[in-house]
């Protein structure tokens, strides 16, 4: 009997120590990171388009480390194997590029195919044979470039002035489109009629150089470059040597200096007055540039300008491109630069400022060397700034209408006489306003491509 109990005690023992060791090795199993039950992740859309020539990008994550993979491409009817293989040890993350294969095995005239990834981590849940995850992508296959044809443009651009194009691009699956011209992206807006599109485009004075194309691009990544035909006219700009006088430094400068904490406190006169002409000026541009890159995507009929006459009997202060070079002293100590990127003009004191064309204001404020400064957007990405008012009588949000008086001159911001600093911005690169001076340049750059264009489009 004391045997039999004996026996009894210790079976007890062992089978709770399996027990015991059972439910160890469970909970190691539950809780070792080599366990872990956390899928891999195939990084992709439901749906993509692919033009074949490029290869598939497929991203693959997970959260220890990946171990293998098959890719399987499909026309609905035959499948083929395009990728198998298994990754290197601790690999997290890797992108998989997929290529058309050469095989003849699949449909070559197939617009639809689907990807079947399989992907396996390197975990040794699942009976050691890891966590998988397995997507299905739908791919529209399309290899046709998106179609563009250039309708009509100004014959000629000159350097620090504006152009217009009209033209058409189509594409089923049309993704982005724009102009490229002197490393900017000039945004296009629908005109007339669906597939229709016009451009002002702008070239940057400081830029010798110039060239414009149309690019357009699909979801799947196909793209057409197509060259707008402008005849080139270099221009060169006024270079002006400005004396910096104690008097101006200790004047306006100093004045400009003490309205913004960043520059009050600077005491040299020469850092002072590269804080004001450069730093600040920059800062003041940067503003103007980006109020003024806003184009709008709502589809016109059509968009006409009378020639811009900011100041009734206004007489020419300054141009246009004025490249300043300012010294102390003697010419030999250059200590500041700046480019001047309006036209400025003056006529009595505190004298009127109409709107020569309708627009919206999109700003009514102070602007640092600019001072009391309203600017307007006239639409297709134009927009007009009067600088160094005195007065503004319009205020940010007002449409105005073509004659309305916007503000008066003075002498606000760095200006050492009352006059108006009149700028023309077309996606926040300032142009040329003499040309927006001249009706018959508007007639023949901008009404007259436009009314070519229409003839195409409509038929008239």
């Amino acid at each position: 009997m004391r045997r039999r109990k004996h026996k009894k005690g210790a079976g007890k023992i062992i089978t709770g120590l399996l027990l015991l060791g059972l439910l160890s090795g469970a909970g190691y199993v539950y809780t070792a990171p080599e366990f872990e039950r956390v899928s891999p992740v195939v990084h992709s859309s439901e749906s993509v388009f692919w033009n074949r020539k490029d290869p598939l990008k497929i991203k693959l994550t997970d959260n220890r480390g990946l171990k293998n993979f098959e890719l399987v491409l499909s026309d609905g009817q035959k499948s083929l194997i395009v990728g198998k293989g298994n990754f290197k040890k601790n690999i997290k993350e890797q992108i998989l590029l997929v290529k058309y294969p050469k095989s003849k095995i699949l449909d070559p005239k197939a617009k639809r195919l689907t990807l079947k990834v399989l992907v396996r981590d390197s975990s040794m849940w699942n009976f050691f044979e890891g966590n998988k995850a397995e997507k299905i992508i739908n791919i529209n296959v399309d290899y046709k470039r998106p179609n563009v044809n250039v309708l009509s443009n100004s014959y000629s651009i000159t350097q620090g002035g504006s152009a217009l194009v009209v033209f058409q691009a189509e594409d089923e699956n049309l993704d982005t489109l724009y102009v490229q011209a002197a490393g900017k992206k000039f945004q296009v807006e629908p005109y007339k009629k669906e597939g229709y599109y016009a451009a002002l485009i702008a070239w940057p004075f400081t830029k010798t150089s110039f060239s414009a194309k149309i690019i357009a691009t699909d979801l799947a990544k196909n793209r057409r470059v197509t060259d707008i035909p402008f005849y080139l006219k270099n221009h060169k700009y006024k270079v002006s040597w400005i004396r910096a006088t104690d008097k101006f430094i200790d004047g306006k400068i100093t004045d400009l200096a003490s309205s913004d904490p960043k520059y009050a406190g600077i005491e040299n006169r020469l850092e002072k007055l590269r804080a004001i002409n450069e730093t600040m000026r920059l800062k003041n541009e940067e503003l103007i540039h980006t109020l003024s890159t806003n184009v709008s995507n709502e589809m016109i009929d059509s968009w006409k300008m009378k020639k811009f006459y900011p100041l009734r009997n206004g007489a020419k202060v300054a141009s246009y491109g004025d490249e300043r070079h300012y010294y102390y002293g003697t010419k030999e100590n250059e200590v500041s630069h700046s480019y001047h990127v309006g036209y400025d003009l003056a006529s009595t004191k505190m004298a009127a400022i109409k709107a020569s064309n309708p627009g919206t204001v999109v700003y009514a404020n102070e602007n640092g060397i600019y001072g009391n400064m309203p600017m307007i957007d006239h639409g297709m990405g134009l927009y007009t700034l009067y600088g160094h008012c005195s007065q503004m009588l319009v205020k940010e949000g007002d449409k105005v209408r073509a004659g309305q008086t916007i503000a008066k001159t003075g002498m606000s911001g760095l200006a050492l006489g009352d006059h108006l600093h009149f700028g023309i911005l077309i996606q926040g690169i300032e142009v040329r306003p003499v040309e927006w001076f001249d009706a018959g340049w508007i007639k023949t750059n901008i009404d007259d491509v436009f009314k070519a264009a229409d003839k195409i489009i409509v038929g008239k």
